[in-house]
């Protein structure tokens, strides 16, 4: 016996609203659907919609991945230069420059003494541009001035090699984006600490500094020189970026990265006279492991949380959209230090 179903008087309704407003009904005519039971249990008399392939959601956009150091590349008159191989203990400037390209990082951070002694053209060509200026490397790096650069006069092989990418040369500070990121390479001088370019208060760096943060309206910012404010390294702290770092927490800035001190070290968030501040201070890291030495620590300065002097290494970022995570990875590839945190909420009550 052949098993058929009849499906009664269907009816739908469909409203359309026009631009005119005026609602329209439309009934479709009534029906019957005779087909074997089978097919109608299939196909459930063609009242299932149309399943085409859709994409997934777009997902959050990835971090940048950026990686800082500074301190890196020995001179080549140097006996342990090595042909750029370096000793067990010196000029490992080759193997934390793999280390970077091995990251794949969208930007490299430079935090000053990229080149040793006098950061002269012949050791930039000879050194340098061999290990950290390789073409994976040179294009997305971003330069700030050491004090050995100026052993140089006017730091000319500093600002030569690097061109405009170093900024103007009678400054040696800039700023720039990366999409929710704002960063600005800041000039702490010499060997004379802040001079030929002043960060004194009301100075022309200091000045330009604070327009600056005025103006960006990125969700996250980052910092990054030479010479450290606060240090448990044997040369002493540089008081006279205070100005400077007094700007960066009036705006809420995030993160300070500096070298000249040739070791890891990551302090609490501390405000510009050293104090904790959990809800608004700065994260500073000092990164000065790129190669040419390590010195240790005397004394431990308070708010100090990780001390590192036995490893050449960089630290890596991750800059989310409004968070950022941190690790310092030596140049075998392990993670001696890392964390997380959340951008501040950016704005300008505190400043002057």
């Amino acid at each position: 016996m052949d098993t058929t179903i009849t499906v009664e008087t269907i009816k739908v309704s469909v409203r359309i609203m026009p631009d005119d407003d005026k609602e329209r009904v439309m009934r479709a005519r009534s029906f019957r659907c005779s087909l074997p039971l089978f097919l109608v249990l299939l196909a459930g008399c063609n009242r299932n919609t149309h399943v085409t392939n859709v994409p997934p959601p777009p997902g959050p956009p990835k971090a940048i991945v950026v990686v800082a150091v500074g301190d890196i590349s020995c001179d080549p008159a140097s006996k342990f230069y090595n042909q750029g191989n370096g000793t067990a203990k010196k000029c490992h400037m080759l193997a934390t420059s793999s280390l970077a390209i091995s990251i794949k990082p969208e930007a490299a951070l430079l935090l000053g003494d990229t080149q040793y002694d006098t950061g002269s053209p012949s050791a930039f060509e000879q050194s340098y541009a061999k290990t950290w200026g390789r073409k994976e490397l040179k294009d997305i790096s971003y330069p700030s001035i050491g004090n050995h650069e100026y052993r140089t006069k006017h730091a000319s092989g500093y600002f030569d090699y690097f061109g405009a990418r170093a900024g103007d040369q009678r400054k040696g500070y800039y700023s720039f984006d990366l999409r929710t990121w704002h960063l600005i390479a800041l000039n702490s001088g010499g060997d004379d600490a802040c001079r030929p370019v002043s960060c004194d208060a009301g100075s022309d760096q200091e000045r330009w500094l604070h327009d600056d943060l005025a103006q960006t309206t990125s969700a996250c910012t980052l910092a990054f020189w030479h010479r450290p404010l606060f240090s448990s390294g044997e040369l002493r702290e540089s008081i006279e970026v205070r100005p400077l770092w007094r700007d960066l927490y009036d705006f809420n800035t995030d993160i300070v990265i500096n070298g000249h001190v040739h070791h890891y070290e990551r302090f609490a968030p501390q405000d510009p006279d050293g104090a904790v501040d959990t809800d608004h201070g700065i994260l500073q890291f000092t990164v000065g492991t790129g190669g040419r030495d390590l010195g240790g620590f005397f004394p431990v300065r308070e708010n100090s949380r990780v001390r590192l002097s036995h490893h050449f290494g960089v630290l890596k970022l991750e800059l989310g959209a409004s968070n950022y995570v941190w690790e310092f990875v030596t140049e075998s590839g392990d993670i001696l230090d890392s964390g997380s945190g959340q951008c501040h909420q950016k704005h300008t009550t505190n400043a002057k």
